[in-house]
């Protein structure tokens, strides 16, 4: 059973799909998983599922700085550490969205959470993983918003799925710059581009894989060695261009 010498690791957006996935086989390590959804009751079905699994007891919306703070004293409070953070909350618009005819008001809410959120959220916690030995942000990216990927990038789409793209290209860009400025502590960046995975219906007629399949790539940032990469972005523990 885990103690308080034991490392945690908290996943946002975790009450199902690859979130809950990658707390089910983190805990497979051995470590101490919280599972953070939008409704402690959410987090607290998710965590039944699984041992070394628990949930956060207060619902977490990474657009509230209220909630972030809430979250931040529940996780103080107990287990009184944060090791590894994983920013896996999302949001998405319609596949159909264009930048030219984009709602600004409904791409500012997915920025929130897939840029500020993140941002929010490790501002929030970095005092507590500045405690850690080890301290791990692992920020849940995709090739969505790269230029190298070759059948979903940036410039691969026709100019689809707007501001999902460019939220996800602009969370690369936070995570290559807080990386710059802990260089010089313990405290690992990186993003993970968990491939195409099938956490949507229909996602499997576009060849989408299932999320035991994404998880390990996002577990192996979250492990890292201390001399492991910084600021990078990866697929299945490779880099994956900008």
């Amino acid at each position: 059973m885990p103690d308080e010498t034991t490392p945690t690791a908290l996943i946002t957006g975790a009450a199902h799909g690859l979130g809950l996935e990658v707390a089910r086989q983190l805990a497979a390590t051995g470590l101490r998983v919280l599972v953070a959804a939008r409704t402690a009751a959410d987090a607290a079905r998710a965590a039944e599922e699984f041992d070394g699994v628990s949930a956060l007891p207060v619902g977490l919306d990474v657009t509230d700085a209220t909630s972030v703070g809430a979250a931040v004293e529940a996780v103080t409070a107990d287990p009184g550490r944060l090791d590894i953070l994983i920013n896996n909350a999302a949001a998405f618009v319609d596949w159909t969205e264009t930048a030219t005819g984009a709602d600004l008001d409904t791409a500012a809410q997915v920025m929130q959470v897939n840029l500020f959120g993140a941002w929010r959220m490790t501002q929030a916690f970095l005092p507590l993983l500045r405690r850690s030995p080890h301290p791990r942000i692992v920020n849940i990216s995709s090739g969505g918003g790269s230029h190298a990927d070759e059948a979903f990038g940036l410039t691969q789409r026709q100019g689809a799925a707007a501001t999902y793209g460019i939220s996800k290209a602009a969370l690369n860009a936070l995570t290559a710059t807080l990386a710059a400025e802990l260089a010089d502590t313990p405290v690992l960046v990186n993003a993970v581009c968990p491939g195409l995975t099938a956490t949507w219906p229909g996602a499997e007629d576009m060849g989408a894989r299932p999320v035991q399949d994404s998880a390990p790539g996002i577990v192996w940032a979250a492990t890292l060695p201390d001399d492991g990469p910084r600021g990078g972005f990866f697929r299945d523990r490779a880099p994956l261009g900008w």
